[in-house]
């Protein structure tokens, strides 16, 4: 059963939002104090990679423009360069480290979500992890009943974080108090290689805008709204993002930055007083929600092209021709989630072992413009969607920025690195493996429902 278009230019716009701004910016800013020690630095990792990110967008919009199918993230990479490699680079990201991450995501939402549930109740791990639980259920409802349902779902929550965060700003913008203490940390390395390692964090914060790619057949006339959505998606998060850090310094200063272990919920008690506790808990946990929902909308996307090219089961190809929904799909996804909540909890693991194996990953399926211009050139393949500015410049920056930044990471963080290598080199077995299982199924799956 094929995919139907069912999702408006908006619905996208919002995924795009809701895919980038997640937990990470009110983590990660802290991560990034640490690295950078000045004002000057920490302005100049968000500022520089909000640049190169918006690069990335340009990017992918043409990906998404001139290659219009589901799972697009990893099937531009199957069809340009070989199904093995896009395997590689994607099986345990799908198959294990998304659901991983979701896994750390609703844990943390549902650890602020508790207070506000269970007011004066001890907020113990058995109660997170059973709130984290229902959480994920809830959603999986939500999705099982259908594509657009999961959809209008994210539109409300990616407002509604877009305007939380807008609110916090102001009242830091707003507030008289300023930070005790010096402005700035030690400096104990030299300033390119503490920007190397705070780009780290900045570009864990700013990923996500890539997988909206594997929407493809989802969004109406896809080769003109994917681009637009990609587009004006990364400038609301551009805005949002560049907005609160500014209120965050103002608020706290680097080393306040650097020593909070929540730093928007510091910042929204200095500002907001107890108020703004309550006020950071509902956020982040929207945000949370946010960020499960569209995870559980994109990444079946990804089984399906995935099975498509015969690299999973026929089953992962299933999908409901009334809701459009992948209810296998989802089933699987959901039951990695449920099993990694009580199996992780440390936000910071997650962005370690990630970001080494996703900057390549990104670098690579990023470098397939230059195959798709090829190929449309060669067969003369009219073409009139979007087309990125300064070609190939603006590409070849973002792809030589990412590999920089894998290179920071196995600099600076190596033995997570060397973990990614290896999860990449035990996909290639796994890959022939998954191939000897799919060789025979059938070549249309039947519909599900």
């Amino acid at each position: 059963m094929s995919i139907k278009a069912k999702l408006t230019t908006f619905d996208a716009t919002m995924i795009v939002v809701s895919l980038i701004i997640g937990i990470g910016i009110f983590r990660t800013p802290a991560m990034v104090a640490a690295a950078a020690k000045t004002p000057a630095l920490f302005y100049a990792a968000w500022g520089l990679g909000g640049l190169v990110s918006l690069l990335g967008a340009l990017t992918f919009a043409e990906i998404g423009g001139r290659f219009a199918k589901p799972g697009s993230y990893y099937k531009v990479v199957a069809e340009n360069y070989g199904s093995g490699l896009a395997f590689m680079l994607n099986w345990t990201n799908v198959v294990i480290l998304n659901g991983a991450g979701a896994a750390g995501v609703a844990l943390i939402g549902a650890e602020y979500l508790t207070p506000i549930v269970f007011p004066g109740a001890a907020a113990t791990t058995l109660r997170i992890e059973i709130t984290a639980v229902i959480l994920i259920l809830g959603l999986l409802v939500v999705n099982f009943l259908g594509i657009k349902t999961g959809a209008w779902a994210q539109n409300v929550l990616s407002v509604l974080k877009v305007v939380m965060i807008g609110v916090l700003a102001a009242a830091a913008f707003l507030s008289k108090k300023a930070p005790a203490g010096p402005a700035a940390l030690p400096l104990d390395k030299p300033w390119f290689f503490a920007l190397g390692v705070a780009f780290i964090y900045v570009f864990y914060a700013y990923g996500g805008y890539q997988n909206t790619i594997n929407f493809g057949a989802d969004v109406h006339n896809a080769r003109r709204n994917v681009p637009r959505a990609v587009f004006f998606g990364i400038l609301v998060v551009l805005a949002c993002y560049l907005t609160i850090n500014v209120a965050y310094v103002k608020t706290l200063g680097v080393p306040g930055i650097a020593g909070a272990k929540l730093v928007a919920a510091e910042t929204a008690r200095v500002t907001l007083g107890e108020t703004g506790k309550l006020f950071v808990s509902l956020a982040i946990f929207l945000s949370a929600m946010g960020f499960l929902n569209v995870t559980l909308m994109q990444i079946p996307r990804v089984y399906y092209s995935m099975a498509e090219d015969r690299t999973l089961p026929a089953v992962f190809q299933k999908v409901n021709p009334r809701t459009q929904a992948q209810e296998f799909g989802l089933l699987f996804l959901g039951a990695i989630i449920l099993v990694s909540i009580f199996l992780l909890r440390k936000f910071e693991n997650i962005v370690n072992y990630v970001m080494f194996l996703d900057t390549i990953t990104l670098a690579v399926v990023s470098s397939t413009l230059f195959v798709l211009r090829r190929k449309a050139r060669a067969s003369g393949e009219p073409y009139a969607g979007y087309r990125v500015p300064l070609y190939p410049v603006l590409p070849g920056v973002f792809i030589a920025v990412m590999l920089a930044v894998a290179g920071s990471v196995l600099a600076t963080q190596t033995r997570e690195a060397l973990y990614g290598a290896i999860f990449f080199a035990v996909g290639f077995p796994v890959f022939l493996l998954m191939r000897r299982v799919s060789r025979r199924q059938p070549d249309e799956p039947p519909a599900a429902g």
